[in-house]
């Protein structure tokens, strides 16, 4: 496609979306709620076709030599799929953000003043493989009064575009603009550069994918940019820590599911737990076939260790990897996660509870736990319902976003008369 004709066609999506956003805010819950719905049942109607267009991504992905972990991303699962469609009866059952007042009060001159949430406008978001965002995401932003434009990998592009046809179609089906979703049909990267520009049209971008996607977004975006970047995960092994409890949280935290943001990257052990409680940490995580990068210490703690390079400390493996480096204390742990993680997700094993508190305060990742798997920092897990992704942008959300952080709030007030003397 042409320079210019790729540009006309993508500022020609841009421009349909702002305009069905216009009417997205003032659409009732109800049929935002009946287009979810629908579209779950439409899903359901066209799966052999939809896997059947996954299939043929993932030959493809294959075939072009697509790193491991975005075809793990990839495969439409059969427990991905049914948490697909789980996530958008879940979202149907959450509270509408939109149109509710908050911080409602009253000044000395009786006149009340409150915050009233409202949509964003119009949000896109680019990101790598991993279809099932394009549902979630399509769910959250709708619900939230959104129009949304979705950039997915080349690798996924078939799985995408069978997808956004029964989101376009439901919403042809309960009375939503039909523009309230768009799937960039093209895998020309250019398209990427047109987006970033559309400042007067699109609200938000939100990538989401490796360190040169963000890089890009952030660098090139004549747009608002909420990042949703690497995920460098922790867990600190305090010297009071249970050993059984360690070794569970570690083990789920990495093995459970690796090609994802929230899994355990780098384990730090605090040195009085290094001779009893980490060896047992370390075999049950190589019983699972995790190989261990760690530090000297390490090595001689444990004989199945490999030398880590100062390149592990700021891993993010996705893979059966795991950094591990014995320190004197909270202090040195919170220090190495400031200079090496991402502001992801950090968890404390311990039985100390001054610790314990310590960790809460001190650590300010987005996600922060005691005595938990780093699994939790999951929109879904939280109470969310389907998310939009994990941000690791402090503005003007962070951690998990579900549908109030897809919202900005407005100032509305309530008077009887009262002016400015």
């Amino acid at each position: 496609m042409a320079p210019n004709e790729l540009e006309r066609e993508i500022l020609d999506l841009t421009s349909r979306a702002r305009k069905a956003s216009k009417s997205l805010g003032e659409i009732s819950t109800k049929t935002k709620n009946a287009w979810l719905l629908r579209v779950a049942e439409r899903l359901e109607d066209a799966r052999p076709g939809i896997l059947e267009a996954n299939a043929e991504d993932l030959r493809q992905a294959v075939e072009k030599n697509v790193r491991e972990s975005l075809i793990l991303r990839l495969e439409l699962s059969e427990d991905r799929w049914t948490s697909m469609l789980e996530g958008l009866r879940d979202v149907a059952a959450l509270r509408d953000p939109v149109g509710r007042t908050e911080e409602m009060r009253t000044l000395q001159n009786g006149l009340r003043v409150g915050r009233m949430r409202i949509p964003l406008g119009v949000i896109a978001i680019i990101y790598e493989s991993r279809p099932n965002v394009t549902i979630d995401a399509a769910a959250l932003c709708v619900k939230a009064g959104n129009a949304v434009i979705l950039r997915g990998g080349s690798e996924a592009i078939r799985t995408n575009r069978a997808l956004g046809e029964q989101l376009r179609a439901a919403a042809q089906d309960v009375g939503i603009p039909e523009d309230a979703v768009t799937v960039v049909p093209t895998t020309d990267r250019a398209a990427i550069d047109v987006l970033l520009r559309a400042h007067r049209d699109i609200d938000l971008v939100i990538p989401r994918g490796g360190p040169g996607l963000i890089e890009k977004v952030t660098e090139t975006s004549m747009i608002p940019v909420i990042k949703h970047d690497a995920g460098v995960c922790h867990v600190y092994i305090d010297a009071s820590a249970d050993a059984e409890m360690a070794t569970k949280i570690a083990v789920d935290s990495k093995v459970r599911q690796m090609a994802v943001c929230n899994g355990l990257e780098t384990l730090l052990c605090h040195r009085d737990a290094a001779d009893e409680v980490l060896p047992q940490v370390l075999e049950a995580l190589h019983r699972e076939g995790v190989e261990i990068r760690g530090c000297p210490e390490t090595e001689n703690s444990f004989e199945h260790t490999k030398a880590a390079s100062e390149e592990d400390w700021g891993a993010e493996y996705l893979a059966p990897i795991l950094a591990v480096k014995i320190v004197e204390g909270m202090d040195e742990a919170i220090d190495h996660l400031r200079t090496f993680g991402s502001d992801h997700t950090e968890i404390i094993v311990t039985t100390d509870e001054a610790k314990a508190e310590a960790w809460l305060q001190r650590v300010n990742s987005s996600t922060v736990g005691v005595n938990c798997s780093t699994a939790f920092a999951d929109g879904f897990r939280l109470g969310l319902g389907a998310e939009i992704g994990i941000s690791t942008s402090k503005l003007h959300a962070f951690g998990p976003m579900g549908l109030e952080e897809l919202t900005s709030r407005k100032f509305v007030l309530h008077g009887s008369g009262q002016l400015r003397e």
